[in-house]
């Protein structure tokens, strides 16, 4: 999969940062490090995956191969000017019932109650992300690290005391991006 052009992107060989930012930024970095040997893992900052880059070819082909721009989102029906996108809801009679009561018909209803929902849930789910990315990454790059399954622990009860501990001996690189602490390269 070809990674999305405004992706922001970390690249570690071995357990040292060696380049961060868009997948053209790093390219590079992630190219000449490989050919010196290295072992090279790309991650998604935001969600702790892997990311593949095709590396075959100079530096040149391996960049032509990058997307410039991100690819416009395909249109159906709806309303595409301001993004609509019509979709089947199933819902019981007594729902519908209700929405067809609520000013502005069940579109407008089931717009805010979904707006009202993104709101609330909003923090938990910043934090279940941001939790989740964590352990991807920490699976990832310190899963030999003394400490880890500590660290894992702490990380899913919510203890950042236990989670500053467990990593505190690990590679600088590897605990600030686990304790959100960005460093760079």
């Amino acid at each position: 999969m070809t990674p999305a052009p405004d992706l922001y992107c970390l690249a570690f060989d071995g357990h040292d940062l060696i380049a961060k930012g868009t997948p053209r930024e790093l390219l590079p970095a992630v190219k000449a490090a490989t050919e010196a040997g290295g072992s090279v893992l790309v991650f998604d900052r935001a969600t702790g995956r892997t990311v593949e880059f095709d590396l075959r070819g100079d530096l040149e082909t391996a960049l032509a191969r990058l997307p410039e721009a991100a690819p416009e989102a395909k249109r159906g029906p709806g309303r595409p000017k301001l993004g609509v996108t019509a979709r089947e809801v199933t819902l019981l009679p007594r729902h519908w019932d209700w929405l067809s009561d609520q000013p502005g018909g069940a579109s407008v209803a089931l717009r805010k109650l979904v707006e009202a929902a993104m709101r609330e849930a909003e923090g938990p789910d910043r934090a279940r992300k941001t939790r989740d990315a964590a352990y991807r990454f920490m699976t990832a790059l310190a899963g030999d690290l003394p400490g880890y399954e500590e660290a894992v622990r702490a990380l899913f009860a919510g203890d950042e005391k236990g989670l500053e501990s467990a990593v505190a001996g690990w590679p600088s690189d590897i605990s600030g991006q686990v304790l959100g602490v960005h460093v760079d390269p």
